[in-house]
């Protein structure tokens, strides 16, 4: 398939081909420092993979479908399931938590549970939490926009404890023991 012709059936509603998109251009931000700029400037104009996409991708994407394989689980995905990276899971299953799918929910809540034992290792995760924000920062707006007159305490997730400075070291070198 010619990347022109992948890129259409995108836009027509190819959301497999989005999830591979929508990883490509982390793994590439990643890689980049996050510059964004440089991204775009390596996809081309119009290519770079937004939160909007990311959202509407999310959506499309079936929840009972998704093959999450738990520790020590060593069986092989059914041929129609989606392996996903595990922050792309947790944005899809934030999407449909916020539509009104329970077991999404609870999911996400599982998932949540063991983010913090998953943040130090996986550089994805960073990408979750920034589309969890944007997620967040966008309802607060409709929120704001249907009911302007009132106005409630946000209550945001707890800042993440910065890691502990390095210990400086000295200069000194051990003293070479003498023998005797």
């Amino acid at each position: 398939m010619k990347r022109s012709s992948a890129w259409e059936a995108y836009q027509e509603g190819d959301f497999g081909f989005g999830l591979w998109c929508w990883h490509e251009c982390d793994r590439l931000s990643n890689n980049l420092n996050g510059n964004i700029k440089e991204v775009t400037r390596i996809l081309g104009p119009g290519r770079y993979f937004g939160f909007s996409h990311r959202k509407a991708v999310a959506a499309a994407v079936p929840v009972e479908r998704i093959y999450r394989p738990r520790k020590g689980d060593m069986s092989t995905p059914r041929t129609d399931a989606y392996v996903l990276p595990h922050y792309q899971v947790l944005c899809v299953y934030l999407v449909h938590a916020e539509a009104g799918d329970k077991s999404a929910k609870a999911l996400l809540e599982i998932a949540l549970g063991e983010l913090e034992d998953l943040r130090r290792n996986d550089p994805f995760l960073k990408h979750f939490e920034t589309f969890r924000g944007l997620w967040n920062r966008t309802k607060n707006i409709a929120g704001a926009a249907t009911a302007p007159a009132v106005s409630a305490v946000q209550v945001s997730d707890p800042p993440t404890p910065p890691a502990p400075a390095p210990v400086p070291r000295t200069g000194r070198k051990k003293a070479a023991r003498s023998r005797p």
